[in-house]
């Protein structure tokens, strides 16, 4: 400054003002203004408005300027408080430094883990622990190591739990929780046997295929307590992330095990019961295909080294017991299904509902409800009146919820009067409709006395359990040139060559008009919302009836000239499947003869233009069907038989199953003693008839101890 003021003589007040403009920090059209003003009193009024701003400009910039200062130097203050803090608690060992203190706790785990964890696992933790020493703790891949580390010490290496050998009392806990299932509770006895017998434990895959409401998912926990080992679930219905099963790789934000990794974690143990629920509803779509990662989670030849994309490390599910559930089997993988062990769980009969009711349902009902004991008495009638007439399904969910809705009736009625005037609820088969309303349905047949002619009984396996099925069948013979009404028909069949015969036509039957040889060919369309496969079974039992009806009266040419339609009520209802085939051919040959089936029978097998009957599935549920209308007399193909035996005798009581490997057979037992055309000799195997009376029927160990511990009422 002073070097710069000694040119400018300070006494000019413009050399002054010219100074002081050119020292300042104002724009440079302001100091052009300056230069270009003559005035010069005008010309130290700007200079002195242009040092004015300058001036407030500086006292601010101050003002910010110690504040910041004032900030910084708290700031710095407490930070070199704490450090000096720090260093003398690391003196004193009060404290270690938080990067180390995370170093020491991680060995420290890995030390308990000891000589449990494989090669491979630890030679990981080396290399992920001295990965830590090099990095600071603010960064972002400090954060990744620390939580690989944490999952890797986490996990229950080599941790097994001690299984229960006692098999008395393991099958004590199965009975306590669960009624009948006999094949699972067998099963498990069986695994535990083995793993007693050989002194090791392997792991198993079992898959609970049944439908709702039968236990599957509840038995997974009984599971577990009668053999003394954790429990764990999750469901994987709808499942499309193929990384829920196998864990997320390490590079993505966010990262993490899959389920199974999780739920040794969670359990702490390696040999844990693990319940895979809804197995039959995994998805598929861009983010892979979970079934096809459960492949290796289900194969005991490849579990021991399962490696899950987070861990990158093999750990030894062989121990683990694994239980899938599932409704159907259909959509399934094969791959997958082949890896399980698979065990059908079909439903309850009746004796078995009422048993279940009594000795779970009820009891439990009386604790979540609040109402007590001696203030509600549900009469075995009104029972027995639920599990016939409103809960029919194969399960026992509705009728769980029907006494509930009992009891939540009961309790509002209760509340709305005083303590004192309370009084005991009676529930009887009169006022049962009171609480639960009209029954839904009280029986499948649609014809309760006589059967008309065109009219025959199947059985049919549904995901909720058996069913009997109604095969309708009507026709009718034209008149010359007569068309159908409605010519949308879905079936066409062709004609069969004429053949000699003396058996009267049934053309000539009340309400027909015979027809000639040479009219036009007979069409059928079929109703009832009906499969690709069941469609085709239509065919095909058409087909075969009129070859089957020219060879047992050859002057009946109905089926050959009648327009016919064939009808399987309950429209709204899919249906699909080969089994109904019998049924269809037998419902054809009625009503070309006119003459009913017997109504006490029902039929089950897949026929082909042989007229061989074919195995068919689902026999237990369709026994089971046959046992709630109480039909008496079944007709099931002859390769059946091994799967009719194998159900237990009171499933069977008071049932005569007929075995067939031919539809001749099939014709002589459904038109026995009908006034029918009799069928000479049979193109089939012997029929082969298993009858279980009612009176030899002794029932299972569990029943008759139900049947000793089962109130004479139900009380709630």
């Amino acid at each position: 400054f002073e070097q710069v003021i000694k040119y400018y003589n300070l006494d000019d007040p413009l050399k002054l003002a010219d100074l002081a403009a050119g020292m300042s920090t104002a724009p440079r059209a302001d100091l052009q203004e300056v230069l270009m003003c003559e005035d010069a009193v005008e010309r130290l009024r700007k200079v002195l408005l242009i040092l004015k701003k300058d001036l407030e400009s500086t006292r601010l910039q101050s003002q910010f300027r110690s504040q910041i200062e004032d900030k910084f130097a708290k700031e710095n203050k407490k930070f070199i408080l704490m450090q000096q803090l720090r260093y003398i608690k690391r003196e004193l060992n009060l404290e270690r430094d938080d990067k180390q203190s995370i170093i020491a706790a991680f060995k420290e785990s890995i030390k308990k883990l000891g000589n449990l964890v494989p090669t491979e696992a630890a030679k990981a933790m080396d290399q992920e622990l001295s990965k830590l020493g090099n990095l600071e703790p603010q960064s972002a891949e400090f954060n990744v190591c620390r939580s690989y580390l944490e999952w890797l010490t986490a996990l229950p290496w080599g941790k097994y739990s001690e299984d229960n050998t006692d098999i008395d009392r393991a099958e004590r806990i199965l009975n306590e929780d669960h009624y009948s299932l006999e094949d699972v509770k067998e099963r498990i006895l069986e695994h535990m046997a083995v793993s007693f017998l050989k002194g090791s434990v392997h792991g198993k895959i079992m898959c609970l295929v049944g439908p709702p409401g039968v236990g599957k998912t509840s038995i997974g926990k009984s599971i577990a307590r009668a053999m003394d080992r954790q429990f764990y679930r999750f469901s994987v219905g709808g499942l499309h992330d193929v990384s829920e099963i196998r864990g997320h790789r390490r590079t993505y934000v966010g990262a993490m095990p899959g389920k199974i990794i999780q739920a040794l974690k969670i359990r702490q143990v390696s040999n844990p019961v693990i319940l895979v629920d809804e197995v039959d509803k995994l998805g598929r779509d861009f983010r892979g295909d979970p079934s096809s990662a459960l492949l290796e989670v289900l194969d005991p030849e490849q579990n021991a080294a399962f490696r899950d994309l987070y861990l990158d490390v093999p750990f030894d599910l062989s121990k683990v017991l694994f239980i899938c559930t599932a409704n159907v089997t259909d959509t399934i993988p094969g791959p997958l299904l082949d890896r399980m062990e698979i065990i059908r769980l079909a439903g309850y009969v009746y004796e078995e509902k009422l048993a279940i009711a009594n000795q779970h349902l009820i009891p439990q009902t009386i604790a979540n409800n609040g109402v007590a004991k001696d203030m509600l008495d549900l009469q075995p009638e009104a029972l027995a009146e639920l599990i016939r007439n409103y809960a029919r399904e194969a399960g026992v969910r509705e009728l769980r919820k029907l006494i509930e809705k009992i009891t939540r009736k009961v309790a509002l009625s209760m509340v709305r009067v005083e303590e004192d005037a309370r009084q005991k609820s009676l529930i009887s088969t009169e006022n049962l409709r009171k609480f639960v309303g009209q029954p839904p349905h009280s029986t499948d047949r649609l014809f309760h006395d006589a059967v008309p002619s065109g009219v025959a009984m199947g059985l049919a396996w549904t995901a909720l359990g058996g069913k009997t099925l109604v095969v309708e069948a009507r026709g009718r013979v034209p008149q010359n040139n007569e068309r159908m009404a409605d010519a949308d028909v879905s079936l066409e069949a062709s004609p069969v060559p004429p053949e000699a015969g003396n058996t009267p036509s049934s053309s000539s039957r009340p309400g027909n008009t015979a027809a000639g040889r040479g009219g036009p060919p007979g069409r059928m369309k079929v109703t009832g919302k009906l499969g690709k496969v069941m469609g085709e079974s239509s065919e095909i039992a058409l087909t075969y009836a009129k070859i089957f009806l020219r060879e047992l009266s050859p002057k009946n040419d109905f089926l050959d000239t009648a327009y016919i339609h064939m009808n399987m009520p309950e429209g709204a209802t899919p249906k699909d499947g080969p089994s109904a085939g019998v049924t269809m051919a037998s419902a054809l040959l009625s009503m070309a003869l006119n003459r009913p089936v017997k109504r006490d029978l029902a039929m089950s097998g897949e026929v082909t233009l042989t007229g061989k009957v074919l195995r068919v599935g689902g026999i237990k549920e369709k026994t089971l069907a046959a046992k709630r209308e109480n039909v008496e007399n079944l007709v099931l193909p002859m390769s059946n038989q091994a799967d009719y035996l194998e159900l237990k005798p009171y499933l069977r009581a008071g049932l005569t199953a007929h075995f067939v490997d031919h539809f001749d057979d099939v014709y002589r037992l459904a038109f026995e003693d009908t006034g029918a055309p009799v069928l000479e000799g049979s193109r089939g195997s012997e029929v082969v008839t298993v009858t279980t009376p009612l009176e030899e029927m002794a029932p299972p160990p569990f029943m008759q101890q139900a049947a000793t511990e089962s109130p004479a009422s139900a009380s709630l």
